[in-house]
């Protein structure tokens, strides 16, 4: 049975889990921080790790990605797409008003991770302004947390999984700031997974660390891509961590790191005097709506 580590039970990473693999057994081991997540399967723990590592509004999770190219070596093995539908969670007795209606005015506090939290910007300062915002280390934490404290006005902002789980009550659903709220996960790990699913597309991610001192470097590392054809859904800069100012390039391109222009392409690039990692090449999978959502 496959070992896969994810954040606490009840997550959003869970529900993605348990999309991706439709039913599939699977052993879930389930740890507090993402560092941890990342340390399973490093140490052998477990055989796969689940990653958040962009979302539609917040963008990228700089700290996830930077520990994709820092601080493990590891293989991207599967991508997909999960919609972050978050709600506002708490003990509804805790916040009716006489006329049965739940009255936002008496939560005093919000638990929940900082990118799910600003995810719901616009409802939390129409309903709840007064309320503190408190961080913590994923939504189901949130959701444990207040769970574990009845009576002290505690709410959290979490999933329709994390709610049920922890056995509390959704005081307001949909609460995010766009309809289009999704995250992009990553599942690392040392071998290829079989997915219950045909993928959407195949997608290489590479990184280029570009010579220093090179004028024109990134133009000529794009151009390689550019004349032959080859897709770039993704590009973007983050430090080396070595030098101020100097930059790697984190590039996800729409083919298998095997085809023949793929392959030619990091040649060439590498003959530019350019350094080439690649994190993985791996199948995608977009969210498939269901027939009951609106």
């Amino acid at each position: 049975m496959k070992r896969i580590a994810l954040l606490p039970s009840g997550s959003v990473s869970h529900e993605a889990i348990l999309y991706l693999l439709k039913g599939e057994s699977a052993q879930f081991i389930h740890h507090k921080l993402i560092s941890d997540v990342f340390m399973s399967t490093v140490d052998g723990r477990s055989d796969y790790s689940v990653i958040p590592i962009e979302n539609t509004i917040e963008g990228s999770v700089s700290l996830h990605m930077d520990w994709l190219v820092n601080e493990v070596d590891i293989p991207m093995q599967v991508e997909w797409v999960y919609p972050s539908i978050q709600n506002i969670i708490g003990d509804v007795s805790e916040f009716r008003a006489e006329d049965g209606s739940i009255d936002f005015a008496k939560i005093k506090k919000i638990y929940s991770h900082p990118v799910a939290t600003a995810q719901c910007r616009q409802f939390l300062s129409k309903y709840v302004p007064g309320a503190e915002l408190e961080p913590c280390g994923s939504t189901s934490e949130g959701v444990n947390i207040v769970k574990k404290n009845p009576g002290k006005g505690w709410a959290a902002i979490g999933t329709t999984l994390g709610s049920s789980t922890h056995g509390l009550n959704i005081l307001a659903e949909k609460i995010t700031d766009h309809d289009n709220n999704y995250t992009r996960f990553v599942l690392i790990g040392r071998h290829p997974i079989e997915v219950p699913r045909s993928p959407e597309y195949v997608k290489t991610s590479i990184l280029v660390t570009l010579p220093e001192d090179a004028p024109g470097a990134l133009h000529q590392v794009l151009s390689t891509f550019a004349w032959r054809r080859l897709n770039l859904s993704r590009l973007e800069s983050r430090p080396t961590k070595k030098k101020l100012g100097n930059y790697y390039f984190y590039i996800d391109v729409l083919d298998s790191a095997d085809s023949v222009l793929l392959t030619a392409a990091m040649g060439e690039i590498e003959a530019l005097g350019c350094q080439v990692r690649i994190l993985g090449s791996y199948p995608g999978f977009a969210y498939e709506r269901e027939k009951t959502e609106v």
